[in-house]
C-alpha cells in the first residue's frame, strides 16, 4: 500500500541531521506494516496530480497556521477535499489535524490557553495514552461529519474520526524524546514559557503510546472500503 506523504513544514535545521525531516519520522513510525511512501512538498507547491496518486495520504506537521495567508494552504485545503470526495483514507497530524478540520468547514484557532508541549494525557474514550505534543493552535469548532475520539483538559477536540475517510491528532506520536528536547532548544526559547519548558523537560522519558497510535494508523489506512 503506497502512502502519499503531503510535507507541510521542515524540522529546524540543527535537529535534522539526527532525527531525520519529517517523512523520514513517519516512515519510522510506520514502518513494519507494509507501507511504501512518496512525499510531496506542498509547503513548497509541489502537488500530487490526483488522489489517485496514492492508496492513502498522510498530511505532517508544520511551524505554520493553518489559517495563515500562505501560497500553499488553499491548494492543500482542494486537494483535501478531492481526497474526501474520492473516499481515499487520509490521516493528519497536528497542522495536518487542523488543516482537514479547516478544509471541511471546521475553525481552527490560537489557544487563548497558550501552548501544549511535551509528553501530554490524552483520553482516547476512557484510556489514557501519552503522547508527545507541541502546538499552540488547536480545532475549535468540528465540521460536519467529524466524530471526538479523543481529548485532553487543554485540547477538547485532540482527535477525530470522520466516518471511514480521515482520521486525525493533533499531538505528535512521531516525535521522539529527544526530537522534543531539541525543540525547547531551538523553537521554545522565547516563544513557549520558561516554567512550561521546564515542566515539559521533566516529564520526557514517560512511556509514550506512539506505537498505539502508529497501529491506529495502519488499522486505518487499510480498513476495508467499498
Amino acid at each position: 500500500m503506497r502512502i502519499g506523504i503531503l510535507q507541510t513544514g521542515e524540522a529546524p535545521d540543527a535537529l535534522r541531521p539526527e532525527a531525520g525531516d519529517y517523512p523520514a519520522m513517519f516512515e519510522r513510525l510506520l514502518g513494519g506494516q507494509g507501507f511504501t511512501f512518496r512525499t510531496w512538498k506542498v509547503m513548497e507547491m509541489d502537488f500530487p496530480a490526483s488522489p489517485s496518486e496514492a492508496d492513502g495520504w498522510l498530511i505532517t506537521g508544520s511551524r505554520h497556521g493553518a489559517y495563515e495567508d500562505l501560497p500553499f494552504i488553499k491548494p492543500l485545503e482542494t486537494f483535501i477535499r478531492a481526497v474526501y470526495d474520492a473516499h481515499v483514507p487520509l490521516v493528519g497530524i497536528c497542522f495536518g489535524h487542523q488543516i482537514i478540520a479547516q478544509a471541511l468547514g471546521g475553525k481552527v484557532e490560537k489557544f487563548h490557553g497558550g501552548w501544549s508541549v511535551g509528553p501530554t494525557d490524552y483520553d482516547f474514550g476512557g484510556e489514557t495514552l501519552t503522547l508527545n505534543a507541541w502546538h499552540q493552535d488547536q480545532v475549535t469548532k468540528l465540521p460536519e461529519g467529524a466524530t471526538r475520539v479523543a481529548s485532553s483538559p487543554f485540547c477538547e477536540n485532540a482527535a477525530l474520526v470522520y466516518d471511514d475517510r480521515a482520521y486525525t491528532v493533533q499531538a505528535h506520536p512521531e516525535f521522539a524524546d529527544d526530537f522534543v528536547s531539541g525543540l525547547i532548544k531551538t523553537r521554545g526559547k522565547g516563544v513557549v514559557p520558561e516554567a512550561q519548558l521546564a515542566a515539559a523537560e521533566a516529564r520526557l522519558g514517560t512511556p509514550l503510546a506512539a506505537g498505539a497510535i502508529a497501529a491506529r494508523i495502519g488499522e486505518f489506512f487499510k480498513h476495508p472500503r467499498g
